[in-house]
């Protein structure tokens, strides 16, 4: 079989076809989630805070220490460890997984469980085996 061949039929095998569909919804997801947490909860989480933007929470390393926003030190190309970001991916991480659990325990809850196989009649031999059994007994 060529590599080719062999290729192919890997790539069209059902699994990875699946894969790819997912991984394709799910950058589609991310793009909705990222809005709803830096579009509508984040905003009340830094009001609640004091009109904080976690975007905006940095810590510069090396360049002027005195900049008050994030865009600010990157215009000056100041060193910065962007903390708040990394607050805000967390979040739209928490929400991701959460979301994808509540979709799949709904999803196991939909697919009924395959019909238990009735059990298969004992074989000659069982049987033979049975018998014996029996008339040793009442003996």
């Amino acid at each position: 079989m060529s590599l080719l061949t062999e290729f192919k039929k890997f790539a069209v095998r059902g699994n990875v076809v699946d894969l790819a569909v997912g991984v394709i919804i799910g950058a589609s997801f991310t793009g909705i989630i990222n809005s709803l947490v830096n579009d509508v909860l984040m905003p009340p989480i830094g009001l609640a805070l004091g009109g904080v933007d976690f975007a905006n929470f940095f810590f510069v390393l090396k360049g002027d220490r005195a900049v008050d926003t994030l865009a600010a030190a990157k215009a000056a190309k100041d060193v910065t460890i962007n903390y708040g970001i990394f607050i805000n991916a967390v979040i739209n991480f928490l929400i991701v997984a959460f979301v994808l659990f509540l979709l799949l325990r709904q999803l196991n809850k939909l697919v009924a469980p395959p019909p238990a196989a009735a059990p298969l009649p004992p074989s000659e031999e069982v049987l033979l085996l049975r018998e014996i059994r029996d008339q040793l007994k009442s003996r």
